[in-house]
């Protein structure tokens, strides 16, 4: 592991940096506020709610009842983050968070009692909500709040601290509960993630280990042989290790005073390693602001607990200048992080950003880039992200567009609504740079919208278009509350085929030749005549291919093999098989779906393969309707370039339009 006295001076100097960051600004790190930085505030509070934007725009129909819904989205940022968890919260309170009410009749606390240990007092925030008409000053520890009408102010407070509202002190007894203390001891035989909880969902950890919980609000924390103070009153335990295994669960009474051994470990459910399939999440931030500080050896507990093979830790802005982990980007850069080892292996990689062009993973680099950035702070959205593209390229980075698409959409829709939203860092110059060969992959597991992904992966590859399905998901050690961006790294993975043992470009060198399928936890084999993913099978016209499809994994409910004509066959899990007449160059790929699981850390379970392609006399596939399909969305990039771009000069703006009619003139001779 990378403890502490190892870390490299410049790396425990940014770390530091970061520290004093989060101490003055708070979970934000003082990034320009805008608006997805100020709603950072909410996460912690928010957590598994679904009303978030209902309510952002609610409160600005009531506050600018004559103006579109489209142009109320410029005054996001007016709104009062507070007020906004108040609403989302309607009256609920949570493991986290108690509420100081104050009405007409009085002032009350509402709160679920958490359990407290002798000496440990409680630290939580205090919603203070007020339904009153005029301001109401709250003092906390001596500080005063003004809270204005129908106001609400959230305050860091811990059990302790002296509350006074209404000239007069508030009995904060209901935030507590005293418990007799009892220790814990967890042991699984290797590293695990583990989650140890009691009464309302209450998490209970090991010494230092940060409050985390994933995207079903469950509390965890990784290692084996740990220990730790608990209440002496049921607990429930789980122990998991990331997609391959299952879980245990069992629910204990520690004695009070006393230590308890529990040793418990989850079943295997598959072993990708043993088959040559190495796992990887290939986007995954050590810092990005945040409610704590993200270290080396947080990250290696994470990727060692999760069984993860491959872990990119990617450098990278949030919205401003500052690039988070550069410094350990510098030293580390082309180099294995020193927790990896035969099975797993961890790098320092980069996500390079522009909001309204996309942004992209880079892995495998040996060196830093000149640029991670453009189009922060006002600056200018230039040059192309098919610049740094090239750049990256030249040092050696495995690279493909990140959270792609966040908008639903069809088989059968045009692209237009996902090209528009203004700067929401879709991937809109995906297109451009897959017809240039400039990218090698498209993140279609992301935490963003899956499904609308896969459409137009499909597109794209159906154009003629050879990139690979891979996954990553943006999670943030820096996060220990953010919905599914606080899961542990690796809850979506793209499993590639490696020959030989597992390093950086063999890794790579599978994912360029497509040899992958990206998954949220099923495992998922495609076979073509023998032939898996990556493959390209080169046939007569009216030759006839045999399609098989495997899955394992209890969150699955629907196979589906596909070609570029559309779905060829689907059924119920475990095996699929059809036969397939080939007229035409096409692809083939498997899909497993199914709803939401335990073992899904996100919407519900999803699978998706790279594809075995089916040349004829040498002709790859490249159909017409996808063709158009790609032309059309370049018509629309460049209508949004042109409406929303920001340029200093005309020939910024013609850097873009000439990147677009390269790829125009690329897709139109496949139109031959």
């Amino acid at each position: 592991m990378c403890d502490d006295p190892a870390m490299p001076p410049a790396v425990a100097r940014a770390l530091e940096e970061y520290r004093a960051l989060l101490a003055e600004h708070g979970v934000t790190w003082g990034e320009d506020p805008i608006f997805y930085v100020r709603s950072m505030t909410t996460d912690a509070y928010l957590m598994g709610a679904t009303t978030f934007w209902d309510v952002c725009h609610g409160m600005l129909a009531a506050r600018y009842p004559e103006v579109s819904p489209e142009e109320r989205k410029n005054h996001l940022a007016e709104l009062d983050m507070d007020e906004v968890v108040r609403n989302v919260l309607a009256g609920r309170v949570l493991d986290n968070l108690a509420a100081l009410r104050l009405t007409s009749d009085g002032v009350t606390v509402d709160a679920h009692a958490q359990a407290v240990l002798e000496g440990k007092p409680l630290h939580t925030t205090l919603l203070v909500d007020s339904a009153r008409e005029k301001p109401v000053t709250v003092l906390v520890d001596g500080r005063a709040h003004e809270i204005g009408p129908h106001g609400a102010r959230l305050i860091k407070i811990t059990s302790g601290s002296e509350v006074i509202a209404d000239g007069g002190p508030v009995d904060l007894a209901p935030l507590t509960r005293p418990a007799p203390t009892a220790r814990l001891r967890l042991r699984a035989g290797f590293p695990c993630r583990w989650s140890v909880y009691g009464e309302h969902g209450q998490g209970w950890y090991p010494e230092g280990a940060p409050d985390r919980r994933d995207y079903h609000v469950m509390p965890y924390f990784h290692g084996d042989d740990v220990v730790l103070d608990v209440p002496a009153e049921p607990l429930t335990v789980r122990v998991s290790r990331g997609m391959e295994y299952g879980s245990a669960e069992v629910v204990i009474t520690p004695v009070p005073g006393e230590e308890t051994l529990l040793e418990l470990s989850p079943e295997r459910l598959y072993d990708a390693a043993a088959r040559s399939w190495y796992g990887g999440d290939m986007h995954v931030h050590l810092n990005w602001a945040g409610d704590m500080v993200g270290t080396p050896a947080l990250a290696a507990a994470m990727q060692h607990g999760e069984d993860l093979h491959v872990l990119n830790l990617v450098a990278g802005n949030v919205s401003s200048a500052r690039v988070y982990d550069s410094e350990a980007l510098t030293h580390w850069a082309g180099q294995d992080l020193p927790w990896s080892d035969a099975t797993h292996l961890a790098r320092l990689g980069v996500e390079y950003r522009n909001d309204l062009l996309g942004h992209f993973y880079a892995f495998g680099l040996s060196a830093p880039p000149s640029r991670f950035h453009t189009g922060f702070l006002g600056t200018v959205d230039w040059p192309p992200n098919s610049v740094a593209c090239e750049e990256l390229r030249s040092l050696g980075a495995l690279m493909g567009y990140s959270h792609p698409f966040h908008n639903p959409i069809s088989d059968t829709e045009g692209p237009a609504h996902l090209l528009w939203r203004g700067r929401n860092c879709s991937s809109r110059e995906i297109v451009a740079d897959a017809a240039l060969g400039l990218v090698d992959s498209l993140d279609v597991l992301t935490h963003s919208s899956i499904a609308a992904t896969a459409v137009v992966y499909r597109h794209l590859i159906g154009a003629g278009n050879r990139l690979a399905v891979t996954a990553g998901t943006d999670a943030m050690v820096s996060f220990a509350r953010r919905g599914n961006q606080s899961n542990p790294p690796g809850w979506a993975r793209v499993y590639a085929r490696v020959d030989g043992s597992l390093t950086a470009g063999s890794f790579a060198e599978a994912v360029r030749r497509g040899r992958t399928f990206g998954t949220t936890g099923p495992w998922l084999e495609l076979s073509v005549d023998g032939h898996g993913p990556g493959a390209t099978l080169d046939l007569s016209p009216g030759a006839r291919v045999t399609v098989t499809v495997r899955s394992i994994g209890p969150e699955v409910e629907r196979l589906e093999i596909r070609t570029a004509d559309g779905v060829l066959a689907e059924g119920p899990p475990g095996e699929l098989t059809a036969e397939l007449a080939v007229t035409d160059p096409t692809y083939v790929v498997a899909l497993a779906t199914g709803g939401p699981h335990e073992r899904t850390l996100t919407r519900g379970a999803y699978a998706h393969t790279s594809p075995v392609y089916l040349d004829l006399g040498g002709r790859h596939v490249a159909r017409e309707a996808d063709i158009r399909w790609c032309l059309e969305w370049l018509d629309g990039m460049e209508e949004v370039l042109r409406q929303e771009g920001t340029f200093e000069t005309a020939g910024q703006l013609g850097d873009h339009l000439e990147l677009i009619e390269r790829a125009r003139e690329v897709y139109r001779s496949r139109l031959g």
